[in-house]
């Protein structure tokens, strides 16, 4: 079966715990802000793998863009009050902004080149609400590899031998290679 965009945001838009993880981060009102990576690569694969029980998350990301602030200590502050809100979640709170020089890269411009520029295409995918509560999907890579299980270095990820050593290395961690 092929499956469209709008297969991914029916599946995040039916199921209501990931709807009311979408609906906290929401609340912070942060600039460019995305739940990414596995929240949603998981469901892809839990629903095409036809599980009844959702895979556990190691941590729930929340990115957002803001040049104006970037101090850490801010999003340990939303992290705090994510965790006020839903606690027992693993959030990870992360201004893009900043996470350039974390990465020793050059800046980012934006939420989705940050995403672009994470290790797997499968992974490089993200979804929030719009002001009508409506789920939007960022996939600078398409959906194509997720959701055929196929798992490859972003583009990015592919630049150089120390790179590809960190991707070769998420992907045994991982233990993606028996997905």
């Amino acid at each position: 079966m092929i499956y469209a965009e709008k297969d991914v945001l029916r599946w995040v838009s039916e199921d209501e715990w990931m709807m009311g993880i979408l609906r906290s981060a929401q609340s912070l009102n942060l600039p460019d802000w995305w739940v990414c990576a596995g929240f949603v690569r998981s469901k892809i694969w839990d629903v095409l793998h036809e599980f009844n029980e959702r895979t556990l998350l190691p941590d729930i990301d929340v990115i957002y863009f803001d040049e104006s602030n970037v101090n850490e200590a801010i999003e340990k502050h939303y992290e705090n009050r994510l965790k006020q809100r839903h606690p027992g979640i693993p959030w990870s709170v992360k201004n893009q902004a900043r996470m350039h020089t974390v990465n020793n890269d050059f800046p980012y411009s934006s939420s989705t080149e940050a995403i672009a520029k994470f290790p797997e295409t499968a992974t490089a995918i993200g979804v929030k609400l719009d002001e009508d509560e409506r789920v939007v999907l960022t996939a600078p890579h398409g959906i194509e590899d997720v959701v055929n299980f196929h798992i490859r270095p972003t583009p990015y990820f592919s630049e150089t031998e120390e790179q590809m050593e960190y991707y070769h290395h998420r992907v045994r961690k991982k233990n993606w290679q028996s997905v």
